[in-house]
């Protein structure tokens, strides 16, 4: 179904995005000025027809050096993740596939790795952008990960106060160290970073979140999976660029 819902916002190209009811599919898409929603069945099916992602031709993602990796930094295979820490959608890819991501042999045998990328949905989740910028700074001491799960685990309370008690709690908050968060947050050092990301999830076909895009660095072939579907959307994603 397509929501008409009062109360929706636009986004930067005029889009209207509505928070209405978000605790019903498994992602939010914008396409064509409306919101779409993706069914939450094992199937991963998005409702109202719109051509699943992994049938679209190659896809280009620009991996930055200074994105969060995690896993064996030279693997072949990448799974990008184009997120959003208030996206509640996110919150469920993170405990549900991407957990069994990294229990998986893929993981394990450094086969695959987990590239982070910024995705706000800023129009619906008014705190996303700085706790995208939160996460920077965290990655900026070697603390991203804890970070996020931090964030994750905590998303309903994702104010600047909130950002930096998190940062105290996984350990960045000590002498010069919680000093240099806390600048680095208030200065809006990674703003631009993150609206870079933003940028790059709508270029490689990102219409909602949580957005992946599995790439293989040797022969060049990509696959995209749309919502917080199952672990085996994303392992059928992975055969097929291998």
């Amino acid at each position: 179904y397509i929501r008409h819902a009062a109360g929706c916002c636009l986004d930067q190209n005029n889009n209207k995005i509505c928070a209405s009811d978000e605790k019903d599919g498994a992602s939010s898409q914008v396409t064509g000025g409306v919101v779409k929603e993706v069914d939450d069945k094992n199937d991963g099916s998005v409702i109202e027809g719109v051509k699943e992602e992994s049938t679209l031709p190659s896809i280009n993602v620009k991996i930055d050096s200074d994105d969060p990796i995690l896993g064996n930094e030279d693997a072949q295979i990448s799974i990008v993740e184009f997120s959003d820490f208030q996206c509640p959608f996110c919150s469920r890819a993170t405990s549900g596939s991407m957990t069994e991501f990294k229990n998986s042999d893929y993981f394990k045998n450094d086969e695959v790795n987990l590239i982070y990328k910024d995705f706000p949905l800023n129009s619906i989740h008014p705190f996303a952008q700085k706790a995208a910028e939160a996460a920077q700074c965290a990655h900026e001491q070697g603390k991203f990960w804890e970070y996020h799960d931090k964030l994750f685990a905590n998303q309903q309370a994702l104010d600047t106060d909130s950002l930096k008690k998190y940062a105290k709690e996984v350990g960045l908050d000590f002498g010069i160290v919680g000093s240099a968060f806390n600048k680095c947050l208030d200065s809006g050092k990674y703003t631009k970073e993150v609206s870079d990301d933003l940028s790059a999830a709508i270029s490689a076909g990102g219409q909602g979140t949580p957005y992946f895009v599995i790439v293989n660095k040797k022969n060049g072939k990509t696959q995209a999976v749309s919502g917080a579907v199952p672990f085996a959307q994303i392992e059928a994603a992975i055969k097929a660029v291998q």
